[in-house]
C-alpha cells in the first residue's frame, strides 16, 4: 500500500459507535502498522492478510480486517511478521486454488514469525467453503477454515483460535439477508465497495459460485442507501455496488426497489460523484438500467456484461440462459443509449466440446461488439460442476493457442478504439502518482486507465480534466487539460 493512502474503519450503519471508530483515519506508510484506538480490548498481536480474486474478495478482506482491527490486532505487511496469517481465497479457476495451497505449503516446515512466536494460519473465502474440513487433512497446520458467509461470526471463531483450539470452522452458507460484518476497514479514502447482493442462482455449468457463495440474497435497500450516505458523509466520492449477479438485485424490503431505482437513488446522494456496479448478468439486464444511466451523470458509463462464448450451442452447454442473438440484443440496447457506454466482458475459451468453428464465432463476436476490454480465461474444471464430467475436453495446448489468438485480436480492437479518442477531454479520478516525475494515473468514468502528466503537487483523489494524446493497448495517455 503506497505512502499517503489512508485506511478508514467504519461501523455498520445503525450499530452503536465506539469513540473514534467512525472517523478513525491514519496513514499506512511504508513499514507502518495501523492501530486505531478502539474500546474492544487489549492488543492481541499482529495479522497478515492476502487476498486472491475479484472485487468481492477485496471487499470481503476489508470486512475481515475491520473485525480484526476492532479486536485489537495490528496489520503487518509480511507474513513473517504476523502472529495470524490469513488467506482470503478464490476458487473460480483451478490456478487460483493451487496458488493458495502453494502458499500453505510454504509454511509446512516453518510456523513461527520473526520474533520466534507460534503462528496461526486461516483459510477464508471460496476455497475454504469449497474444500471445507478437507483443508485440515491437506494442511494440518491450518487452524481456521471460514467461508465468506460466516465472516460476521469471525469474532467468536477468533476467540476459539486465541484460546488454543486447533481446528475452527465456519462453513454455513447463510441464507439470511444480513451478511455484513459489524466493522469494515476501508482501504481507499475516496472509493468504496458496497455489497448489495450475495450468491448466485444461475447455475452455470462451469461455475462454483453457487456452491461457495450460496443462493442469491439481496440487502434491504434502506440499509444499502444508509451505508452509501454514511460513506458520503465520511468524504467518499465514488462507490461500486457489488454482487456476483449485481443486476439481479431483489429488494427484500416492502419497498421492493428495482436495481435501476437503487441506482437512481444512489446517484442523487449528495457528495457522490460516481456510482459503478459489477458484475451484471445478461438475463437480467433490462432497458430501465440504461435509462437510469442516461438520466444520471453520476452513474458511470461502463457496463461489464459477461458473454463467455460467441456460440449459441456452447452457451447452451454452459447453461447461460441466453443465445448469441439475445446477448447481442442487450448490446444493441446499450449502444443505443444517449451516452456512449463502454462495455467489457468475460470470455472462456476451450469449454468442453468447443469446436474450431465455435471458437471462430467468439472471435467474430469481438469484431461485432468491439468491447472496450475483455477478461479471457482458459476453461478450468471445477469441483461439483456439471462441466467437469462433460466429454470432448480440449487439450491444454489448444486452449492456450485459442487464448493467445483471442487476446491478440482484442488488443488490436482496443488500440483502434482508444486511438479514436485522441484530442478528447476526459474526467479522471486520480488514483495515484507515478514514479516518473510529474506523472499521475487514474480512471475515467467508463473505467479506462488514464496515465497523464501534470505539474500539480496534490491532486490525489480529485477529479481532473485530461486531454488524450495517445494510448497503449490498455490505457489512455494524456496531459492535465488545465495546464494546456
Amino acid at each position: 500500500m503506497s505512502e499517503g493512502i489512508h485506511i478508514r474503519l467504519e461501523m455498520l450503519t445503525g450499530a452503536a459507535q465506539p469513540d473514534g471508530v467512525q472517523t478513525a483515519t491514519e496513514s499506512f506508510a511504508a513499514n507502518e502498522l495501523y492501530s486505531p484506538t478502539l474500546s474492544r480490548g487489549a492488543q492481541r498481536g499482529t495479522f497478515f492478510l492476502e487476498t486472491f480474486g475479484c472485487q468481492m474478495n477485496e471487499h470481503d478482506s476489508e470486512k475481515v480486517a475491520g473485525v480484526l482491527l476492532a479486536r485489537g490486532y495490528k496489520q503487518v505487511k509480511t507474513p513473517e511478521a504476523a502472529n495470524l496469517i490469513l488467506y482470503n481465497t478464490c476458487s473460480i479457476r483451478e490456478k487460483a486454488a493451487q496458488k493458495v495451497f502453494s502458499r500453505l505449503g510454504a509454511y509446512r516446515d516453518a510456523l513461527g514469525n520473526a520474533n520466534g512466536e507460534q503462528q496461526k494460519i486461516g483459510v477464508l473465502g471460496c476455497v475454504a467453503q469449497q474444500e471445507g474440513e478437507k483443508i485440515f487433512s491437506r494442511a494440518p497446520w491450518v487452524s481456521l477454515v471460514c467461508g465468506s458467509a460466516s465472516y460476521r461470526n469471525l469474532p467468536q471463531m477468533l476467540a476459539r483460535v486465541e484460546a488454543g483450539e486447533e481446528r475452527v470452522t465456519g462453513l454455513d452458507n447463510d441464507t439470511e439477508e444480513t451478511f455484513e460484518t459489524e466493522v469494515t476497514r476501508r482501504d481507499n479514502p475516496w472509493r468504496a465497495y458496497i455489497t448489495i447482493i450475495e450468491g448466485c442462482d444461475k447455475a452455470c455449468a462451469y461455475c462454483v459460485v453457487p456452491f461457495t457463495r450460496g443462493p442469491e440474497r439481496s440487502r434491504d435497500s434502506a440499509r444499502v442507501l444508509a451505508e452509501l450516505r454514511s460513506l458520503a458523509d465520511l468524504g467518499y466520492t465514488e462507490v461500486q455496488f457489488l454482487g456476483q449477479t449485481v443486476n439481479s438485485y431483489a429488494d427484500p424490503s416492502p419497498r421492493k426497489m428495482r436495481f435501476s431505482e437503487l441506482l437512481t437513488e444512489a446517484a442523487q446522494v449528495p457528495g457522490i460523484r460516481r456510482v459503478r456496479f459489477t458484475t451484471s448478468h445478461p438475463r437480467d439486464f433490462t432497458p430501465d438500467i440504461i435509462e437510469a444511466i442516461d438520466a444520471h451523470p453520476a452513474l458511470c458509463n461502463h457496463v461489464h456484461l459477461p458473454v463467455q462464448s460467441g456460440s449459441s450451442r456452447v452457451l447452451r452447454a454452459m447453461q447461460r440462459t441466453y443465445s448469441r442473438a439475445e446477448y447481442l440484443e442487450k448490446i444493441a440496447m446499450i449502444r443505443g443509449a444517449k451516452r456512449k457506454i463502454a462495455v467489457t466482458t468475460d470470455i472462456i475459451v476451450g469449454f468442453p466440446g468447443e469446436t474450431e468453428e465455435e471458437f471462430e464465432q467468439t472471435l467474430s463476436l469481438l469484431d461485432e461488439v468491439k468491447y472496450e476490454g475483455v477478461f479471457s480465461f482458459k476453461y478450468s474444471p471445477r469441483p461439483n460442476t456439471p462441466a467437469t464430467s462433460m466429454p470432448d475436453a480440449i487439450p491444454e495446448e489448444e486452449k492456450s493457442r485459442r487464448l493467445a489468438v483471442l487476446l491478440e485480436k482484442q488488443r488490436a480492437i482496443q488500440m483502434d478504439e482508444l486511438s479514436r479518442m485522441h484530442g478528447d477531454i476526459v474526467e479522471v479520478h486520480v488514483d495515484g502518482k507515478s514514479k516518473k516525475e510529474n506523472h499521475w494515473y487514474g480512471h475515467s468514468s467508463c473505467n479506462r486507465v488514464v496515465n497523464f502528466s501534470s505539474t500539480a503537487t496534490d491532486i490525489l483523489g480529485q477529479y481532473v480534466p485530461v486531454r488524450v494524446s495517445g494510448c497503449t493497448p490498455n490505457s489512455m495517455l494524456g496531459e492535465y487539460a488545465a495546464a494546456l
